[in-house]
């Protein structure tokens, strides 16, 4: 009997997408400290195909609502905001709205812990 072995091929296929828009509410000092951002009461987390997009979402996060600018990856796709928590939910909702209205890109629902 001949062993046959299984190979998986994963390839990077380009597409239009918010794969991640995630809102942490009141998150732990601790969480805060490790990812080297300021406590102001939530953390917004979103992840973009392409990773060009978290370029435009940025800017509409933060023309739509009060929120800091943490972090923005063009190569990974990465996104980071922080602010009240209504303010980091008003840029998610924003940013994800626009992004799929304006230039067609497939929405992730926007979840909250």
């Amino acid at each position: 009997m001949i062993d046959e072995k299984r190979r998986v091929i994963q390839e990077y296929v380009p597409g239009k997408q918010v794969t991640l828009a995630h809102v942490i509410c009141n998150p732990r000092r601790e969480l805060c400290d490790r990812i080297g951002v300021d406590n102001h009461g939530a953390i917004g987390v979103m992840t973009i195909t392409p990773g060009e997009g978290a370029v435009i979402a940025a800017d509409i996060a933060g023309k739509a609502a009060p929120v800091h600018l943490e972090f923005v990856d063009r190569f990974t796709g990465c996104l980071m905001v922080t602010g009240d928590v209504s303010s980091v939910e008003r840029a998610l909702d924003a940013t994800v709205g626009a992004l799929q209205s304006l230039l067609g890109f497939y929405p992730a629902g926007i979840t909250r812990s």
